[in-house]
């Protein structure tokens, strides 16, 4: 196996940057997933083509192959690939107690408060009439109940990661190639996942795995394959044009809300404002690699800026997104429920943002907490182990 990799790896390993992106790809997708909330237009999608969703799903990507790659490359396929499956079950057990907990709420909520339309609201149609049927295909993935759609697609993306990543690994550009035919084809012939009771899912895997795939194939690019990024980088030209493409989203996407205006030419509204977030538009694509392509340039491994206090809370949820994602899903649903049962104002719509993220946050550091007290037993095991080898050398 190529020492680059390994080494290139090896260099990724702990890297602060993946920890902030997680942190704010959570704290944006619990602010996007709560209804008529003003908080969210500070969000990435309303700032240009991609959004927070793009981000968690790259830098997923990233992650994985940065966390796996070198147990590819040390102990093998099948070692790698059961320590994959364990993290999928993982994914797959949190997804099962978040959707029938979810429903249940929402079903309950719904027949209490005789406001049916939530169940119309958050896609759980058949949960009152039709509640095991329903439960049954939400536990195949085939129910798409409101805010579960980003968990849904990471469990399918890391059921196939075992064989991406060895591909990656042994062939990284014939791997990488054959992600963005699967993108191409999936988008030219309409291939998708169907969902209960009808139509598709929302975040068609078929195209998104492009992103996640990408993730993975800069996390395990050689060494002259990052050197060679690192110069383009360093083309003022380069970075000229990705500006000015961060430019245009950001006119278009602003012009966009306001249409009676027509502000934005028939051509570039044919084919840069159809959002397409089911099959991922390629202009979104391009959006999120401009944006990513401009951060790893501005914020090196080494940035100051991870030691400032106010970085802290996001990099923990970073740190630990899968329960801080977990957790803002049912924020989300309970911030939604306070906006439509109280009073509806801009102020209450902050406290109710404010309130999430600081829960959100508070549950990142009791989980990196409790994580911290489990190994303690260990280090005190090791150290006694040591002294009584000293001891018994000694004598």
């Amino acid at each position: 196996m190529p020492p680059s990799m390994k080494t290139e790896l090896a260099a990724r390993d702990g890297d602060l940057r993946l920890c902030l992106l997680l942190g704010i790809a959570a704290w944006f997708l619990f602010l996007d997933h709560v209804p008529h909330n003003a908080v969210s237009l500070l969000t990435m999608r309303n700032f240009g083509f991609s959004g927070a969703t793009d981000l968690f799903v790259f830098v997923g990507g990233y992650t994985a192959a940065v966390l796996y790659g070198r147990m590819m490359l040390e102990r093998g396929f099948i070692v790698t690939a059961t320590r994959i499956f364990k993290r999928l079950w993982q994914l797959y057990a949190a997804y099962i107690v978040l959707f029938v907990i979810y429903i249940d709420l929402i079903g309950y909520v719904a027949r209490k408060s005789r406001a049916s339309e939530l169940i119309g609201d958050f896609n759980v149609t058949g949960i009152v009439d039709h509640t095991i049927r329903t439960l049954i295909h939400g536990l195949l993935l085939q129910a798409k109940p409101l805010n579960l759609d980003v968990l849904q697609l990471l469990i399918v993306l890391m059921a196939i990661f075992p064989l991406v990543l060895l591909g990656l690994v042994r062939r990284p550009n014939v791997t990488m190639a054959g992600s963005i035919g699967l993108y191409a084809a999936a988008r030219q012939f309409d291939w998708n996942l169907s969902s209960f009771p009808d139509g598709k899912w929302y975040l068609n895997p078929f195209c998104w795995q492009l992103l996640f795939v990408l993730g993975a194939w800069f996390a395990l690019s050689g060494a002259n394959q990052m050197r060679m990024l690192r110069t383009l980088q360093e083309f003022a030209a380069l970075r000229a044009a990705a500006w000015l493409y961060l430019l245009l989203a950001l006119v278009l996407t602003v012009a966009a809300k306001f249409p009676q205006a027509g502000l934005i030419p028939d051509l570039l509204r044919h084919v840069l404002l159809p959002d397409d977030k089911d099959n991922l538009a390629p202009h979104r694509v391009i959006h999120f690699l401009a944006l990513a392509f401009l951060f790893a340039y501005m914020v090196p491994r080494d940035w100051s800026g991870f030691r400032w206090p106010a970085l802290q809370p996001i990099i923990t949820c970073g740190q630990e997104w899968l329960a801080v994602f977990c957790a803002g899903v049912f924020l989300s649903f309970a911030g939604h429920l306070v906006l439509i049962t109280g009073p509806d104002s801009l102020l209450m719509q902050i406290l109710v943002s404010f309130a999430g993220i600081s829960i959100m946050t508070g549950v990142a550091y009791y989980v990196s907490w409790s994580k911290r007290q489990d190994q303690k037993p260990a280090f005190r095991a090791q150290a006694m182990t040591r002294l009584s080898e000293e001891g018994r050398f000694a004598k």
